[in-house]
Formats: C-alpha cells, sequence, structure tokens
C-alpha cells in the first residue's frame, strides 16, 4: 500500500453533519508523476456507509463507493448497480466534454493571439490571455455546437434520476414492509 492519503466524506444516513475521515490509498494506484489514472480510494472493511473521493482530474466529479449490505436484496442491487451505471456514465461524459473544452479553447485562444501578431508568451515569458469580451465568443460557440448533445445529455439524466428515484422509494418501502413483518 502507498503511503499518501486521501481525504474522504462518509455519507451517513439519518444524520445532517458529514464527516470527514482519512483512509489510505489503494495498493493499485499509480503515484509515478505524469500518470492519468483517476485515484482510487478504499473505504475501511467494517463501513457500512457510501464514501465519496477527491474529484477526479477531467471531469471533476468526487467518485462514490457504494456500500454492500451483507443481506442486499434483489431491488436494492438494482438500485445500487443503476447508480453506480449512472456515475460512469456521468463521469464518461464529462471528462470527455472537459478535455474538448480545453482543447478547443486553446486552439481558439492560439488562433486569436496569431490573428493579432503575438505570440503565445509576453516579454517577461507569461502566458497571454484575451479579454472577456472576445472569450464570450468563443463559449457562445461552444455552446451552441454542443447544444443538441447537451439535450440529449440532460434528457438521459432526468430519466435516469427519475428511476433512481423511483427505485429508491420501492427499496424504502420494501424494508419498512419488512421492518413491520409483512412478506
Amino acid at each position: 500500500m502507498a503511503a499518501s492519503c486521501t481525504r474522504l466524506t462518509l455519507l451517513r444516513p439519518h444524520t445532517v453533519p458529514l464527516l470527514y475521515y482519512r483512509t489510505r490509498h489503494c495498493g493499485d494506484s499509480d503515484t509515478r508523476a505524469g500518470t492519468a489514472k483517476a485515484v482510487s480510494f478504499c473505504p475501511p472493511v467494517e463501513s457500512k456507509y457510501d464514501w465519496i473521493g477527491p474529484p477526479d482530474r477531467y471531469s471533476n466529479l468526487r467518485p462514490i463507493k457504494y456500500f454492500v449490505p451483507v443481506d442486499e436484496s434483489a431491488l436494492e442491487r438494482k438500485l445500487r448497480e443503476l447508480r453506480q451505471e449512472t456515475e460512469d456514465w456521468n463521469q464518461m461524459f464529462w471528462a470527455s466534454q472537459n478535455l474538448t473544452f480545453i482543447k478547443e479553447k486553446e486552439e481558439f485562444i492560439v488562433s486569436k493571439l496569431n490573428a493579432l501578431g503575438l505570440g503565445q508568451r509576453d516579454e517577461k515569458g507569461r502566458k497571454r490571455t484575451l479579454d472577456a469580451e472576445v472569450m464570450a465568443d468563443f463559449y457562445k460557440d461552444f455552446l451552441s455546437k454542443n447544444f443538441a448533445k447537451h439535450a440529449v445529455y440532460n434528457r438521459e439524466w432526468y430519466k435516469r434520476n427519475f428511476t433512481i428515484t423511483f427505485l429508491m422509494g420501492r427499496v424504502k418501502l420494501q424494508r419498512a414492509l419488512k421492518k413491520i413483518g409483512w412478506k
């Protein structure tokens, strides 16, 4: 196991305050410079809660390790798997979208600076930037180009969240009926 630690947030059902804990990285995480692997983390084996890890460097989303109870029902397993699948889908979309945005933004800045006859660095070696009005054109064009992609994403996001919410209600009902002894 690596010696470094990661700060994690523990999600406890039925409690408002979020508690912060530290845990070790999994032994399979690569700590060499320049690696693009996502940070992996390992909640303690005895934990009975979901754990949230540090933000991913590309998507800016925080990965979740879901608790798997020993007596998990088929409905609870279906809910957990759908939540995990949605997390993975969301991670892939935003990592791809953010990388595309960064690449296109850099290309836009370089092309504008070249059109103005300026280099990417000033006399003191600092990276040149464009003013907000020029960048607003890029942001508008980027959003317009990706409007259909975002519309499809939003439809799918709402559909998945509605299904997750519905399954959560069914799981709560199943647990309540089990608690009162109804089969």
